[in-house]
């Protein structure tokens, strides 16, 4: 057995091509950033539990990985946020697609017992809505 203890994930990093739209997107699903991070090129937020979102811009990836392109096709990437009922999901997704942003998947009791929701983000990445059930 190997006695080097396995690493943490430390954080979630998402390039965004506009950060002030995605500042408001995320502010809207309650994270905090510091004032003035919409003219940031790098803003971490701390998410309960110790975990850290990062956003960056595209040029600044692009300052320490020149050949970085950003992706095409298809998001694989999702993050999802645990919302108190069911009824909070779909206020919040109301909320999202009222601000403009596209809602992927309408809210809908999903047979793994959750009322869920997608919406995408300002630069298309899936953000998952989700509550019990109960």
């Amino acid at each position: 057995m190997n006695s080097t203890p396995a690493p943490q994930l430390a954080f979630i990093g998402l390039v965004v091509s506009d950060m002030a739209a995605s500042i408001a997107f995320y502010r809207r699903l309650g994270l905090v950033f510091p004032e003035g991070s919409e003219r940031e090129p790098h803003v971490e937020t701390e998410l309960p539990g110790g975990l850290l979102l990062v956003l960056d811009t595209e040029a600044t990836i692009r300052s320490f990985h020149p050949a970085w392109r950003p992706p095409t096709g298809g998001g694989r990437t999702a993050l999802a946020f645990r919302c108190q009922s069911p009824a909070h999901v779909d206020a919040v997704y109301e909320e999202l697609v009222g601000a403009g942003h596209h809602g992927e998947l309408k809210p809908w009791d999903a047979f793994w017992g959750q009322r869920y929701a997608v919406v995408h983000d300002p630069d298309g990445n899936g953000v998952d809505l989700l509550a019990p059930l109960v």
